[in-house]
């Protein structure tokens, strides 16, 4: 156990280094949020270097973290946006969408800016296409098939009014809305 004094709870250069060198690395691999690239450098802190001190492992994250925006590599807003694009071409729902960026670290607020130009009805007509439902079903519509279909779009955080005029909708003027392409 290393001593409980200042110079003890600095990390050395050797470790400085390797926070930049990794924060390098992960970013040119893909885009992070500062949450995801401040867990990772101290996750893998503490696993390269024996001993460390958690005092240490946070003053190596939070240089990863400067280091990155110093070199213009993070960006949460880019990051948000970027999901929030992702997220509605892929047939999740602004809600959907919300709940993951803030998991990832993005503040509310920020999270709430970059999903305010997702179009619901457009995300749901991508998942229903996917997943063969509504205007896409190739099977006959039953009690028992419009209540998984319903129960399918509120899982996936799309609200009862937009389930139901997804299921309403005809093929050709779900076409037509898909073939205009995303608001984004």
């Amino acid at each position: 156990m290393q001593d409980e004094t200042t110079a003890a709870d600095t990390p050395t250069p050797r470790m400085f280094s390797w926070a930049r060198n990794s924060t390098i690395y992960r970013l040119e691999r893909r885009m992070h949020t500062e949450k995801q690239l401040f867990d990772a450098i101290a996750r893998k802190a503490r696993e390269k270097f024996e001993g460390i001190g958690e005092t240490q492992v946070r003053m190596l994250a939070e240089a990863a973290v400067k280091f990155a925006y110093d070199i213009k590599a993070l960006d949460d807003e880019a990051y948000a946006e970027a999901g929030s694009r992702a997220g509605m071409r892929s047939g999740r729902s602004r809600r959907a969408v919300a709940l993951k960026l803030t998991r990832k670290g993005i503040d509310r607020e920020t999270a709430a800016a970059a999903v305010a130009g997702i179009d619901d009805l457009f995300a749901a007509l991508v998942l229903a296409r996917k997943r063969a439902f509504g205007p896409f079903r190739k099977v006959d519509l039953d009690d028992k098939r419009k209540a998984k279909e319903l129960a399918a779009f509120a899982r996936a955080g799309f609200a009862f009014e937009i389930s139901r005029t997804v299921l309403a909708m005809a093929q050709e003027e779900a076409e037509t809305i898909l073939g205009a392409g995303s608001p984004f």
